[in-house]
This record gives C-alpha cells, structure tokens and sequence, in this order.
C-alpha cells in the first residue's frame, strides 16, 4: 500500500479525514457522474459506476442525490460535464505524484495543481516522467476477522484472477488486474465474505521518506485532497508508520 493510503487511513480513524462531508459529496457526485456517462446507468454492467455507488453508500449520500447525480452522468438530466484528467509531479524529497482529477475546465486545475505543487515544496511533470512507475490494479480488502481458514481465503481469491495477497495487516488486500477484479470480489461475495473494492495505482519502488519531509509531504497531500476536482492521490513513499501516526497528531 502506497504511503498515501496508509496516511489517509490512519487520518480516518483519527476523525481526520473527510470532516468536511459536503467536500466529500463534491467528489463521489463527480465520480458517478463519469461512470455514468462512460460506462451506462446500469451498475451490474458498469464497475466503475458500481465502485463509486459502493463509495457514496460509505459517506451515507442519501440515495436521490446518487440517483440524480447518475442521471446527470448518463445524459437524463441536466448538468455540468466532467472528464477525467490525471497530473504527473513531485513532492518534497523526490517523491513521485500521480494526481487523478474530475473536471469541468482541464487548464483550470492544471494551473491549480501545478500552483499548489509550486508553493509545497514539488513541482510538474511532463506527462509520462512518472507514471511508468506505476501500474493500475484493483485493490480488494477484507477484514481479518472475517476469515477461518486463510489458506482456504487464499486459494479461492488466487483462482477466481488475484494476482497478490497481502496478509500482513488488517484488513488483508488483494492485489488483482483492472479486468480481473470484477471476477475476485464476486467469488469473494458468493463465499460470504463482506468486502471494499476500488481500482488504484501501485508504485513498483518505494522511496523511503522521514523527519522534516515526510512532514512537508503531508502538509502537501492534505493541501491537494482540498481541491474539489482531486478524487485521488497516488505516491511511492514509504514511510515508518509510528511516524505518519504522530503527523496525524501534529495536523489532526
């Protein structure tokens, strides 16, 4: 997991992360929106549309907001048109960003993006100086507590299409392909097991990171996750985490 997942992870059971609800909303109605339009209104032909209804279930988006922001996406009610756009740069010691925005003016949040970067220690990047570091995949987690029998778990998810198992942690995540992850989660599901899904960048090296710019790199991620048209952040830093739980203290 990159250490940006982590970071927000550990925010989240701080009380950190996402205390602005209406801010979170911005972001998941956009996301429905570009499912919809992309991929149709039907969420059992659609997974990405299906991820992202899963997501505003999570934030207790009350359900006419969703249905209206998938028809706004889909072409049955009006609205503003968004499209995806995807900011390569980096971040204070070295660290690579990708930055995954939804937009309705591209040079717009360019400038914005290039901007914050600018004024926190990074900078732009041309485009493809750093997403060939990464590789897109779809990250499964389930809870331990869940599981009885983790050789069984690991068996079931390696036939139904997953690539990677990590089970050092809790909740356990499984690593999968973009076109396999639909197959994972519902051989997963059709087992009984309760479980998050969503597609993601993973970084093939990891760059270690501490003391003052780890703390200038989160100063520089929150600044991001405030911008409206940021849905993600992806990095390939890899640091402590007792260190990243007394950041959250020092910024929380």
């Amino acid at each position: 997991m990159s250490g940006h997942n982590k970071w927000a992870n550990i925010k989240h059971r701080k009380g950190a992360q996402d205390a602005k609800r209406s801010k979170v909303f911005t972001k998941i109605i956009r996301e429905l929106m570009v499912s919809a339009r992309e991929g149709g209104s039907d969420p059992n032909t659609n997974t990405s549309l299906r991820t992202a209804i899963e997501k505003a279930r999570a934030a207790n988006m009350p359900k006419d907001t969703m249905e209206k922001a998938i028809k706004k996406g889909a072409g049955e009610l009006e609205g503003q048109s968004f499209s995806e756009a995807l900011y390569e740069g980096y971040a204070p010691g070295g660290v690579a960003l990708l930055i995954r925005c939804l937009t309705d003016n591209k040079n717009r949040t360019a400038q914005e993006i290039r901007h914050t970067l600018s004024k926190y220690g990074g900078s732009m990047a041309e485009s493809g100086a750093v997403s060939w570091m990464f590789e897109r995949k779809g990250i499964i987690t389930v809870a331990k507590e869940q599981i009885s029998d983790l050789e069984e778990f690991q068996l079931l998810a390696i036939e139904a299409g997953a690539e990677d198992i990590k089970d050092e942690a809790d909740p356990i995540e499984i690593v999968t392909s973009p076109d396999s992850v639909s197959d994972v989660k519902t051989a997963l599901e059709e087992n009984g097991y309760s479980l998050s899904y969503d597609m993601s960048y993973i970084p093939s090296n990891t760059l270690k990171v501490e003391g003052s710019d780890a703390g200038k790199l989160f100063k520089l991620l929150d600044i991001l996750e405030d911008n409206d048209d940021v849905q993600e952040i992806y990095d390939n830093s890899d640091i402590d985490e007792a260190e990243m739980e007394a950041l959250a203290e020092q910024m929380g």
